[in-house]
């Protein structure tokens, strides 16, 4: 049986949010995000603003320097996280096979329904548009990998979103025209190809998916390794992969982008320790151990450098986190460098070793262990306490009035 898949995204989340709570925002350039002053960042931003070359993830600095006119309207991601909800509950009441990506993005597997994909798709569009007032573009093909690729140049070639206005947006990739369709699309669209290997290829002359397609998979794999055989793959329309409807976590960070930069050894290891331990917290409410540990620093120019240490044995204790990425950090970090953003993450979740493994536990462990004891100690203290106010209290009615006085519930049978 074809498969019919379909990408579904929310166009400028975040802001039509804010346009529905407050309609005055529509039409105008517009930023979600922090403030200017605090090094803020631009979340998301209207497709007017995106109009003066605004982007998500930008400074939110230099968006105002882009637009003077800006409107920035603070994060609320409680009310973005509602109204997620609900719309994921829309997908999965068309049906179950629904892979939510992210807050606002998805993939749906609508095989089993009996219409066409492009009607499904229609009516899912219509359906979130008149149900919740939020706009949607989705791409439509026979796997993933193309029907994400299918959503994303269905949006750039919208009409409404070049005049400043929501792409609402469908691209339709008929069954058998994979290939042909991405053909003619740069490397730099296929899933697997980053600035470094869209460098490689231009080396190569290869500039378009196309390229690679007519390239033979033993040269890629031979020039890329695993990742050339999948790039042959891709490049040809090939993705096989299913929809995976319970997605776990795959890594862990936290990070923090300074007010101001810090150059003192002291503050940043103090956050690189904060850090750190607030990711072995999320681990043990998670019951995971991860083995790979990641250190993230950004200096003021935005010059971003990237670290990875291996660990012996997955982890989930704080201070082993912040033990590696302090000595990521000794290798990056030169001395009285002013550094903008400071970030730890870990991966390599090893969930059967979170499942069996059999360690010490960490002082936070005993400490709660010990608490624990302590309480159980009071309360069976204080029901004895009271057991013997009982046991008095019985004692001087029978001395009062007679022994008869007080009885168990089996002597009156």
């Amino acid at each position: 049986m074809q498969r019919k898949i379909l990408h579904f995204d929310l166009d400028a989340f975040f802001c039509t949010v804010e346009e529905l709570r407050d309609p005055s925002l529509r039409g105008k350039p517009f930023a979600v995000g922090g403030k200017p002053e605090t090094r803020g960042v631009v979340a998301s931003c209207s497709y007017p603003a995106r109009r003066f070359g605004i982007r998500s993830a930008m400074p939110m600095s230099q968006a105002v320097r882009r637009c003077p006119h800006l409107i920035i309207v603070p994060s609320d991601h409680k009310a973005y996280a509602a109204a997620s909800r609900q719309v994921m509950e829309q997908l999965r009441a068309l049906t179950p096979l629904v892979e939510q990506l992210s807050i606002d993005e998805a993939f749906l597997d609508v095989t089993a329904l009996p219409e066409p994909a492009t009607v499904v798709a229609r009516r899912l569009q219509q359906t979130i548009i008149t149900k919740f007032g939020l706009a949607c573009s989705l791409g439509v093909a026979a796997n993933k990998l193309v029907a994400k690729i299918a959503n994303n140049i269905g949006k750039a070639a919208s009409k409404s979103a070049s005049e400043g206005g929501t792409p609402n947006a469908i691209q339709v990739v008929p069954p058998g025209s994979e290939a042909a369709f991405l053909a003619p699309l740069p490397c730099g669209e296929l899933w697997g190809v980053g600035p470094k290997t869209a460098e490689r290829l231009a080396k190569l002359q290869i500039q378009t998916i196309g390229d690679i397609a007519a390239m033979p998979t033993e040269e890629l794999a031979r020039r890329f390794g695993k990742n050339g055989i999948a790039l042959s793959q891709h490049a040809k329309g090939i993705d096989n992969r299913p929809i995976e409807t319970g997605r776990a976590s795959k890594s862990i960070s936290q990070e923090v982008t300074f007010s101001k930069d810090v150059y003192t050894e002291e503050k940043l290891l103090q956050t690189l320790h904060r850090l750190s331990i607030s990711i072995g917290d999320s681990l043990r409410r998670k019951e995971l151990h991860g083995s790979t540990v990641k250190l993230k620093i950004r200096w003021p120019d935005f010059t971003t450098y990237t670290r990875q240490i291996t660990l012996e044995r997955p982890t989930d204790e704080g201070e082993e986190i912040y033990n590696a990425a302090e000595k990521l950090f000794r290798r990056i970090w030169p001395q009285g460098q002013a550094i903008r953003l400071l970030g730890v993450g870990i991966s390599g979740f090893d969930r059967q070793a979170s499942q069996n493994r059999t360690r010490q536990m960490s002082l936070w462990e005993i400490k709660d262990e010990l608490e624990q004891e302590a309480r159980e100690a009071q309360a069976e203290s204080q029901r004895n306490e009271k057991e013997r106010k009982l046991h008095q209290a019985i004692d001087q009615l029978r001395k009062r009035f007679g022994d008869q006085i007080v009885l168990r519930a089996s002597d009156w049978e």
